[in-house]
């Protein structure tokens, strides 16, 4: 199941204004349940494989798995270098099984961000993982779980950042997807990459934890 994603520009009814309220309050207010309905929807999301799903569909990522598209006219089609953008924006991805053709997508954990950018603005970690520049994270925020889903302009730099739309978690590819603005405890769980005649492929599995803290 895909989660619904909320932008903060978008309209809707909040009733009769206030008089006694300052539209800095009523925009705060705005913002918050925005991002409490983003929380809500996602927390809807099942992950976890339904009975008439094939066996690995819900398996993470396994080194040697090809990446497909996810979404899109392309869906399901494999991802090659030369479908990716340099500078951006993002494909979302999944892993594929290349020996059963089982595409992991039983369960949303397992959706992929992957990224081209200029190899000299990586740091020497995240290059490690790279291929030609190419790089993979979770597409699921640390925070509450939602799904990253903007390339923006940060709110604190002059560089496009991948952003959580539910509470503005910003993450920066270039390093690791380390957290550069909002609520996020931590980055972004990476993908290690490899070339496989010519389509993208899983190098390793993920390094470090995907999605946010279980309640409990």
């Amino acid at each position: 199941m895909v989660c619904a994603s909320f932008d903060p520009n978008s309209s809707f009814s909040e009733g009769p204004a206030e008089p006694d309220v300052d539209a800095g309050t009523r925009q705060t207010r705005r913002i918050l349940l925005l991002g409490a309905l983003a929380t809500t929807a996602c927390l809807g999301c099942s992950t976890h494989a339904r009975a008439d799903d094939p066996p690995g569909s819900d398996e993470r990522p396994q080194k040697g798995d090809l990446l497909v598209f996810s979404e899109g006219d392309k869906e399901g089609k494999l991802i090659t270098a030369a479908d990716l953008t340099a500078g951006g924006p993002p494909v979302h991805a999944w892993p594929k099984d290349p020996n059963t053709a089982v595409v992991r997508s039983a369960s949303r954990l397992n959706e992929i961000l992957i990224i081209k950018l200029d190899p000299a603005e990586l740091d020497e970690k995240t290059r490690a993982r790279a291929v030609d520049g190419i790089i993979a994270y979770s597409a699921i925020c640390s925070h509450a779980g939602c799904p990253v889903t903007a390339w923006v302009k940060s709110d604190v730099g002059d560089k496009e950042v991948l952003k959580c739309m539910c509470h503005n978690s910003e993450y920066d590819p270039r390093a690791g997807a380390q957290v550069v603005f909002g609520p996020a405890p931590r980055r972004l769980a990476a993908l290690p990459l490899a070339l496989a005649d010519g389509s993208l492929s899983v190098a390793g599995n993920f390094i470090g934890k995907v999605g946010a803290a279980q309640p409990g």
